[in-house]
């Protein structure tokens, strides 16, 4: 395989880390996980297309009519479920009342792209459409859903919106049936790519998958320092997400204290970008013995503090371990009423035992 150009990295002002970028081609894209869950209700009849779903016209309590999906591809189980957002779905007109017709319905095939010069997506995509009118509690009543690649349902002529999502990338587009005459296949350019996000401690310390995860952002206006709205949390390494192409904050966690790595990464539309945080940290695991390389005394209380004395982790254990960001700390030990203490640096990717003695 040739190689493929690297992807931007906006790094955060004052933070020192690394990160490595480099771009993958849409293929990758197809192995990611499953898309939301979606709220079963009744097929119509299988069409040429795989399948279709009659969507009905809400009533007047705005109540949205039964659902159905067609017959899904290949589960999605690499990444948690997505909060779909619908924006601006109330910018556009509501139709007109009389524009359904309750005794006819037209076939339209709707597709979704990555880019506007790619394939149609096979598989990974979840459809949704929804009445143009709000229901009583304010919302666009939901007619009508399907899960795969290439989708084909039955319209009563009139207004609709048809949402796509693929992964956490999505795009609404306002579709009109006309009620007679051709019906063109609709086309969803998602203008979306991949992202896959690992760490390293140190140079090249490789950082195990249960102590790391990472928070996606929308990242701020012009750079500015603030964290826009979540868009995913609590992710894992080596998991590939979809994203709609633009700017996003990284926060990468190694361990539970202060190891913190934020960062803005650019993700391309139809490639996957491919990012490893480099953490300027290390493991250390804390030992209470009475000589050099003794067994480690049980029932000690631990503090680690900063060399200005601020409490960065407190835990009790005869070894416990933790991840520490690079700098200098104090180690405070409490066992049977006596306390013992030690200066220490952690260096990154040294990971080590510290030992403090008994005194």
């Amino acid at each position: 395989m040739h190689s493929q150009p690297l992807l931007s990295l906006l790094p955060r002002h004052g933070l020192g880390l690394g990160l490595l970028l480099a771009a993958l081609i849409t293929p990758a894209l197809a192995q990611n996980g499953p898309p939301p869950p979606i709220p079963q209700a009744r097929p119509a009849p299988p069409g040429p297309g795989g399948g279709a779903i009659a969507p009905r016209r809400p009533g007047p309590e705005g109540r949205a009519a039964p659902q159905g999906r067609l017959p899904a591809l290949q589960p999605f189980t690499a990444e948690p479920d997505p909060q779909i957002d619908l924006p601006g779905l109330s910018s556009y007109a509501p139709a007109d009342s009389d524009t359904t017709a309750a005794n006819a319905t037209r076939s339209v095939s709707m597709q979704a792209l990555l880019t506007p010069d790619g394939e149609p997506l096979r598989q990974g995509l979840t459809w949704r459409v929804f009445h143009p009118i709000p229901g009583a509690d304010g919302k666009l009543p939901l007619l009508a859903s399907a899960e795969g690649g290439t989708a084909t349902l039955e319209f009563a002529p009139g207004d609709y919106f048809i949402h796509v999502a693929f992964g956490r990338a999505g795009v609404t587009k306002k579709l009109h049936v006309p009620a007679s005459g051709p019906v063109e296949t609709q086309q969803l350019v998602l203008n979306a790519g991949g992202l896959l996000l690992n760490a390293v401690s140190g140079n090249d310390v490789s950082i195990a998958a249960n102590q790391l995860s990472f928070s996606i952002y929308q990242a701020g206006i012009d750079g500015a320092d603030i964290e826009q709205q979540m868009v995913a949390e609590n992710i894992g390494p080596n998991t590939i997400i979809r994203l709609n192409a633009g700017i996003y904050h990284i926060v990468s966690h190694y361990g539970d204290t202060n190891a913190v790595i934020r960062s803005d990464i650019r993700v391309e539309a139809g490639k996957l970008t491919e990012a490893v945080i480099q953490h300027r940290a290390a493991e250390l695991t804390l030992k209470l013995v009475s000589e050099s390389g003794g067994e480690a005394i049980a029932d000690t209380a631990w503090s680690i503090l900063t060399s200005g004395g601020d409490v960065v982790s407190e835990t009790v254990g005869a070894f416990p371990s933790i991840v520490l960001a690079e700098g200098q700390y104090v180690a405070v030990a409490r066992n049977k009423n006596n306390t013992y203490t030690r200066d220490f640096e952690v260096t990154a990717g040294r990971n080590s035992d510290l030992e403090v003695l008994l005194q």
